[in-house]
């Protein structure tokens, strides 16, 4: 009786398992199908936001055209949160899981590129989606979408949350979000960016600290009398002499970076203020702290050397992404149920011609699946998503949109991120990322698993954002 009764509950948790297994599938096929029927509004979503490039903080007509499709989706949009007039949510849904996907928006100052694989301005001088944020907010909206669609039809349950962020390429207008506690309620959020080949994420990236430093001196006329002047360029001056000269005694994975941002009028006059934006980078931010100390200690003393004033301010700082190796592996699967993007000769040919152009080798473009990669100390830039990561596990994604091994924040990305290649890459970040929001839906074991990655590998026991009291400033 005993082994009747054992085979007849193995029997059913077999029966239940093929189900629940069946039930995601075509929860999966559902939301490709979703997204290739929102593929022609999506694609036309992205391309108005290609075209207006705006900058941090100048993103009106890109946050509204999101805000626009959430709406007509049925979402619930709240706007202006965090004090940033184009920041915003948009939710739907109740209850538990509750997911969170993020959304970038913003372009790239100087870069405004045509739709061709060669350097011509659209708008001379004006902004270019070199990073391929006008695909990554529009992809994950895309995703969300789907993911409410399966909601309304009662297949998924729980809530999903699009967060309209942006400001990302310079003040990283996230950490704004994250003070204000709008990711504490999460379960998970996820995450994507365009790039030149497909992986689920696993890489860390580098902490950073932005600053400016304004010198102060007296004016006097520089030939006349240049003794009864105070030299405000000549402390910035010594200030990055002094950088440059520490940078012998940084570690290797530290970063120095710069822009002389005032330095006086004319050549005839000693000037009498100077103003420096500096960024310091490292793998954490208590290597960053590092960094911080000494180069306040460099323009104290370029200011003594010269009998001048000076002063800092912080414009903002950002964390390091922790890694969840355990979310990368459930969105791995995904990755390699959906297989490679396969290019048309054209688009081959277009990749090539940009590549030859920058002088890099004509590798086309990478839309192959890798096994997931080793977690290697970190390498690449930096990027808000850090400060996320450390309040809510996060689950990344990059996904190709561009030529294979071009330089990026430049003429050659924007050229791709408004035409097809981009496209395939945004459609294909949509489906990827809301396959692995339905897995996590469904299986409440893998989000407790996420979890437990992101409490085993927390770095800090508290979250400190590294910015001034009040709403984020270009000044």
């Amino acid at each position: 009786m005993g082994k009747k009764i054992l085979l007849l509950s193995l029997t059913l948790i077999t029966t239940v398992y093929s189900i629940d297994a069946q039930s995601i599938r075509t929860i999966k096929k559902e939301l490709q199908q979703s997204i290739e029927k929102h593929e022609t509004e999506l694609i036309k979503t992205s391309d108005a936001i290609w075209e207006a490039a705006e900058t941090a903080l100048l993103e009106f007509k890109s946050s509204k055209i999101l805000i626009d499709l959430a709406k007509r989706n049925g979402f619930d949009v709240e706007e202006g949160v965090a004090g940033i007039k184009t920041a915003f949510t948009a939710s739907y849904g109740s209850g538990r899981p509750i997911i969170g996907i993020l959304g970038e928006f913003d372009a790239n100052a100087g870069i405004s590129q045509k739709r061709k694989p060669v350097k011509e301005a659209r708008i001379p001088g004006g902004a270019g989606h070199g990073c391929g944020h006008n695909l990554f907010g529009t992809a994950s909206l895309g995703a969300a979408i789907a993911i409410k669609e399966q909601i309304e039809k009662g297949n998924i349950k729980g809530t999903v949350i699009f967060y309209g962020t942006p400001a990302e390429e310079t003040i990283f207008a996230k950490v704004w979000m994250v003070r204000e506690g709008l990711f504490d309620k999460l379960d998970v959020c996820m995450d994507w960016h365009p790039g030149d080949e497909i992986e689920a994420g696993t890489q860390s990236s580098k902490a950073l600290v932005d600053f400016r430093v304004k010198f102060r001196g007296s004016s006097a006329h520089a030939s006349s009398d240049p003794w009864n002047g105070k030299s405000a360029a000549d402390a910035m001056e010594l200030y990055t002499t002094g950088l440059n000269y520490y940078r012998e005694h940084i570690e290797p994975t530290a970063r120095i970076h710069y822009q002389i941002e005032k330095a006086g009028d004319v050549v005839n006059v000693v000037p009498d203020y100077a103003q420096i934006w500096t960024r310091l980078r490292q793998n954490n931010r208590a290597g960053v702290d590092v960094l911080y100390e000494r180069a306040l200690d460099i323009a104290k003393g370029a200011a003594l050397m010269t009998g001048t004033t000076y002063e800092t301010k912080l414009i903002s700082g950002i964390y390091e992404i922790q890694v969840n190796r355990t979310g990368a592996a459930i969105l791995q699967k995904n990755l390699e149920t959906l297989g490679e993007i396969t290019y048309s000769d054209s688009e081959l040919n277009y990749a090539n011609t940009i590549l030859k152009e920058t002088g890099k080798p004509q590798n086309g473009i990478d839309g192959k699946i890798y096994p997931l990669k080793p977690t290697l100390p970190a390498q690449g830039g930096s990027t808000d998503v850090g400060d996320v990561s450390q309040v809510v596990p996060t689950i990344s994604l990059g996904v190709t949109t561009a030529a294979s091994g071009g330089p990026w924040h430049s003429w050659a990305v924007v050229a791709c991120t408004g035409m097809s290649i981009g496209h395939k890459g945004m459609i294909y970040a949509a489906k990827a990322l809301s396959m692995t929001m339905a897995d996590l839906y469904k299986n409440p074991s893998l989000i407790s698993a996420v979890k437990e990655d992101y409490l085993k590998n927390k770095r800090y026991d508290k979250y400190d954002p590294r910015i001034l009291p009040g709403p984020p400033s270009l000044e």
